[in-house]
Order: structure tokens, then sequence, then C-alpha cells
């Protein structure tokens, strides 16, 4: 009884993980939607300025963590596998 809730209390712990992952993913996914119209607008009216370069900076920067992101999904998700 004892090793089944237990188990139970990791596979709900690795799901809360899981869903907060995915949140962030929309979030960062979201933002990165939103900054690359940003840039394309201002790239269209020629304010190839400080803050362009920034948003281009910036936009690598959450690309990179999505693919962390993702790759920590598809670790937490072999975990359940695994259980």
């Amino acid at each position: 009884m004892f090793v089944y809730n237990s188990l139970m209390a990791k596979l709900d712990e690795i799901k809360e993980i899981l869903n907060t992952l995915r949140i962030a993913l929309s979030i960062t996914v979201g933002i990165v939607v939103v900054l690359i119209g940003s840039i394309i607008n201002r790239y269209d009216l020629g304010r190839i300025d400080e803050i362009f370069w920034t948003a281009v900076s910036v936009c690598f920067v959450l690309m990179f963590f999505v693919l962390l992101i993702v790759n920590k999904l598809s670790k937490k998700t072999k975990e359940i596998k695994d259980l």
C-alpha cells in the first residue's frame, strides 16, 4: 500500500511539472510570435536600430529556451513511461 501511494505521489509530481512546462512553452512561443511580428514591422518601416537588434537577440535567446523546455518535457514524459 505504501509503495502504491509513493508511486502515485511521484506520478502526480511529474504530471504537475509537465503542466508547468507546457504553460511555460506556450507563453514563450506566444512571446516569440509577437516579437517576430514586431521585428518584421520595424523592418518594414525601415527602423533598423538598436531596438531592432535587441529584439532579434532576445528572439534567439527565447528560441534557445524553447529548445530547453521541449527537451525537459521529453525527459519528464519518458520518466512517466519508466514508472
